[in-house]
């Protein structure tokens, strides 16, 4: 089994997958790329069992193989059951009662394995590090979970205190990429723990090497740190909307909305407006309502009469705005398209109606069949529009990120021959 090497911190890649094939393919990449030791994930672990400890082993008979079993009870015979499959470490949580930390460090001692406590969802985790340590462990991994990371929590600043209290090896995990493993491993990290960011990749190798780089080097790496809006922005940027319909459970699309102009992609905040056929006094007022990156989204309510046209597009443009979403008709559709501004609509017709200034602005209204409230997150590309309450606006922009990487990796391995019912198993896992 490896050493932690007080030189040279040591890259765990969490093969969190569900087939054992594809978990080989993904390890062998990611060593190419200089990782060290390969983790079977929770997930993988219960799609296929302890036999997928015994294939990564006969596969890397020289590399360290982590059993990621989050042992919380029968810590014996769990332990037993890693160990005589092949691995090499074996995860308990760390909020397991002692009695079961103790019995999986026994059996770990008889089988000569070694124990890795994992901190996810521990109440007090650098109280809870410090006890774990003198009931045996070997190691302490300070874990934000996948749900946990989609919310914000974040593992850097909880691994910071851990690292002043133990003095055992601490490793890190939760959504880890090549500048926060450098943050890492400034901060005393002595393993990064990465899923994702390697194993969901289209080039498994290339994103292994670039964590390689960072650990081996971080007062290298550029760290630069963004307001959370901007974060949820330049994530969005980077996703589709159809990624983000899959990460909200196929929901939030608007309801026959579509692009009046091929590949114009639209990120903001919504303005909202509450107007009536062809009223557009509101719909225009709501521009100076708006801030830059803001994007208008009116509920107009006629296929026929439009509240909007060239004139409105081009004082948004000049504003900043980020778009227009219009449960509605649009005109002037010639002009809108030279503008250039992502103008989302039902159709285009030539009837404009009149400003009598009746509705409402920035009040929680109804477009496309969706509820939008002021500052909610509208993104629209040529797919459509969907809306993200703002309160989870990061944790849904994180959950599509997964989706999109997730994908890549898929269009690779279809790319490389297979066709997708082969590479999603889906005889597998079929209903039954």
């Amino acid at each position: 089994m490896s050493k932690v090497d007080p030189n040279k911190p040591i890259i765990q890649v969490a093969l969190d997958l569900l087939e054992t094939d594809r978990a080989i393919q993904i390890a062998k990449e990611s060593l190419e790329g200089g990782a060290d030791w390969l983790e079977a994930g929770t997930p993988l672990i219960k799609s296929e069992g302890m036999d997928v400890i015994r294939k990564l082993r006969d596969a890397f008979p020289e590399k360290t193989i982590i059993a990621d079993m989050k042992i919380t009870d029968t810590g014996a015979m769990e332990v037993e059951m890693g160990a005589k499959a092949g691995a090499d470490i074996v995860v308990v949580l760390a909020s397991a009662d002692d009695s079961t930390i103790l019995e999986s460090v026994r059996a770990a001692r008889k089988y000569g394995v070694k124990i890795m406590a994992d901190l996810i969802s521990a109440n007090d985790p650098v109280a809870r590090s410090m006890e774990v340590e003198k009931l045996g462990v070997d190691y302490i991994n300070v874990h934000a979970g996948i749900d946990q990371q989609m919310e914000g929590l974040d593992s850097l600043s909880i691994m910071k205190e851990v690292v002043k209290k133990v003095n055992i090896p601490v490793a890190i995990a939760g959504g880890l990429d090549a500048v926060s493993c450098a943050e890492a491993v400034i901060a005393g990290a002595d393993i990064v723990v990465v899923g994702g960011n390697i194993v969901r990749s289209s080039n498994v190798t290339a994103s292994a090497r670039a964590i390689r780089e960072s650990v081996d080097s971080p007062a290298k790496v550029q760290i630069t740190r963004l307001s959370r809006d901007d974060e949820i922005r330049t994530i969005l940027e980077s996703v589709s909307t159809s990624n983000i319909s899959d990460a909200m459970h196929r929901k939030g699309a608007m309801q026959d909305i579509f692009s009046m102009m091929e590949g114009k992609k639209m990120i903001g905040t919504a303005v909202t407006v509450q107007t009536f056929k062809g009223d557009w006094a509101k719909a225009v007022e709501a521009i100076d309502e708006a801030k830059e990156g803001d994007v208008i989204v009116i509920y107009n309510g006629s296929r026929h009469v439009a509240p909007w046209g060239g004139l409105a597009t081009l004082s948004c443009l000049n504003k900043g705005v980020a778009g227009v979403v219009i449960d509605g008709a649009v005109r002037d559709i010639d002009e809108v398209r030279k503008i250039g501004l992502p103008v989302f609509a039902t159709c285009h017709v030539p009837n404009a109606g009149e400003p009598k200034g009746f509705g409402e602005i920035n009040s929680e209204i109804v477009c496309g069949n969706q509820t939008v409230n002021p500052g909610d997150y509208i993104v629209g590309d040529d797919n459509g529009v969907v809306v993200i309450p703002k309160e989870r606006a990061y944790e849904i922009a994180r959950r599509a990120k997964e989706v999109e990487k997730t994908e890549q990796r898929l269009f690779e391995e279809i790319r490389r021959g297979a066709t997708l019912s082969e590479v999603m198993k889906l005889k597998k896992w079929e209903k039954h």
